[in-house]
């Protein structure tokens, strides 16, 4: 039996209540798509839900063991999303017990255009936190769901509104593409990388590269782009977000720990795109979109160029404060040195600065946006100090 077998056996049965000396069997199913009493319905057949292990404990009451993709060690972001039916008018009691993990997102509940955060009590180790549903028909997940297929729709919009069609770099294990789209003149000499979703759960990194784009798609319909241009790829990640991943994608690899090996068929795509620029584009910058548990930017340290410093200081530098409800911290240091990020491989590779632009979990959305907006527009002035 393998390590995550018995790890997700050893957690099935504190959920279930099994005794300690009854022999784990010789497999385990797979987690049931649906999660049923006579008044209530559980599912998980939607892109953003990972199937859970479910025991019902009452008529209007379910436990779910919510376990990672892999077997330790893994990032402690541990994502759920099911959806529920419940007839009647009483309300429904779903606890969340994690295995390998500690409560982080807070729950949104979603039923039709409604949405709100539910209220919530967490155990005091943080390995379980119990809800109470409305009784009807909702959605709940771990942040708000943005899918492969709402991405595809942005690229979408924005290829209407530009006028260039979005492509593929490449597909997943699972064969979803991986989508991107370029702004600006294709012979344009400065290449600007956008990356996205790299880590599934990462949803606030999510909402302000959406918004980063928006606003760049904004200035080059009405000002162009001059002799810049940008590659968009928002969800790198396409299998892990579909599939209600922790962190990893389809073949259990972190992809932000792969850039350097290409080990997996995503960071190769944007690798193998990469290598096939033409002689007179280069790129000069990248910048990483991801989640945690306050917004800041990743930057460059002592490693940093003159250039490089003048280009933080023109983008990034004293602007800590300027967005209502958007305060952000500056690190330059190397974090996570030798360990494959895309942050790391780009400044290496390149010798261009590249940023890890990192969103709070309970960042505020609205701020979020406009902050996202207002960085995005002022980052071609900053550029500028990149040739001087």
């Amino acid at each position: 039996m393998g390590i995550l077998l018995r790890y997700l056996w050893a957690g099935l049965a504190v959920v279930l209540g099994a005794c300690a000396q009854t022999p784990p069997p010789a497999s385990i199913a797979a987690p049931d798509s649906a999660c049923r009493t006579a008044s209530v319905l559980l599912a998980f057949d939607f892109d953003g839900a990972a199937p859970a292990r479910c025991s019902v404990t009452g008529e209007r009451a379910f436990t779910l063991l919510i376990t990672p993709e892999h077997a330790p060690p893994i990032n402690p972001s541990p994502w759920y999303a099911f959806r529920y039916d419940a007839d009647g008018t009483a309300p429904v009691s779903v606890t969340l017990r994690y295995l390998g993990g500690t409560h982080r997102y807070a729950p949104k509940w979603q039923s039709g255009d409604l949405a709100r955060d539910l209220p919530v009590t967490v155990s005091a180790d943080g390995a379980a936190a119990s809800m109470e549903l409305p009784a009807g028909a909702a959605v709940v997940s771990a942040q708000e769901l943005i899918t492969p297929t709402d991405t595809s729709a942005d690229l979408r919009r924005w290829s209407t509104m530009l006028g260039v069609p979005p492509f593929t770099l490449g597909r997943s294990l699972d064969g979803r593409a991986i989508e991107a789209i370029r702004i600006g003149r294709p012979e344009a000499p400065r290449l600007v990388i956008l990356l996205g979703r790299q880590h599934p759960p990462e949803v606030t990194g999510a909402i302000a590269m959406q918004a980063f784009v928006e606003a760049l798609v904004g200035t080059a319909l009405r000002d162009g782009l001059g002799d810049v241009q940008f590659l968009v790829v928002p969800m790198l990640n396409p299998d892990g977000t579909a599939r209600g991943h922790w962190r990893a994608n389809r073949g259990a690899v972190d992809l932000n720990r792969d850039w350097g090996d290409f080990s997996q068929p995503e960071t190769r795509s944007v690798k193998s795109w990469l290598d096939a620029l033409p002689a007179g584009v280069r790129p000069v910058l990248m910048v990483d979109f991801h989640s945690t548990g306050r917004n800041l930017f990743y930057v460059q340290g002592d490693e940093a160029s003159p250039a490089q410093q003048r280009f933080l200081a023109a983008w990034l530098g004293g602007r800590e404060q300027a967005f209502a409800g958007y305060p952000f911290t500056i690190e330059p240091r190397n974090a996570n040195p030798g360990s494959g990020t895309a942050k790391n491989w780009f400044h290496a590779r390149y010798a261009i600065p590249a940023y890890t632009y990192e969103v709070a979990d309970t960042a505020d959305r609205t701020a979020t946006r406009s902050a996202a907006s207002g960085l995005a527009e002022g980052l071609l002035g900053a550029l500028n100090t990149l040739d001087r």
